[in-house]
């Protein structure tokens, strides 16, 4: 009996190459990587940058791209770095059908939220505020 492979980290590259299938053979390679049974870890930074590439590059609908990675970080390989899967889930669907939240602003959002800091300085008028204290030009000072 084989010895698991450690944990690794897994990059912005592997995930779009993974879900776009471009090109195939990197698909491929992607799909052993990911489909294996190696514990992979995902960064929420990576889970950003993912999601603007799969927008901004590949011109793929917000809503499919949130309906991808919310399968994909559902993978039972698949373990985040700092946000438990729900929270990740909940950023995601936050910023799904609207273009009102950035990825990375919903993120953020439940990071505060999750980490028990709960405020966050901004000047975006269109930050999520649901369950933060939003401080900034034209908010409550601290």
């Amino acid at each position: 009996m084989s010895q698991p492979l450690p944990s690794a980290f897994v990059d912005t590259s592997v995930i779009v190459r993974y879900l776009t299938d471009d090109p195939p053979s990197m698909a491929a390679a992607a799909a052993h990587i990911i489909e294996g049974d190696q514990s992979l870890i995902l960064s929420e930074v990576i889970l950003a940058e993912t999601a603007y590439v799969l927008t901004g590059v590949y011109d793929i609908p917000r809503a499919a791209v949130v309906d991808a990675l919310s399968a994909f970080i559902q993978r039972r390989n698949i373990r985040l770095l700092n946000l438990a899967k729900p929270a990740a889930l909940e950023a995601l669907r936050l910023c799904r059908d609207s273009k009102r939240h950035s990825f990375a602003d919903a993120l953020l959002w439940v990071e505060a939220r999750q980490g028990g800091v709960g405020r966050i300085y901004t000047f975006d008028d269109r930050f999520p505020a649901e369950g933060v204290d939003l401080l900034g030009i034209g908010r409550p000072s601290p």
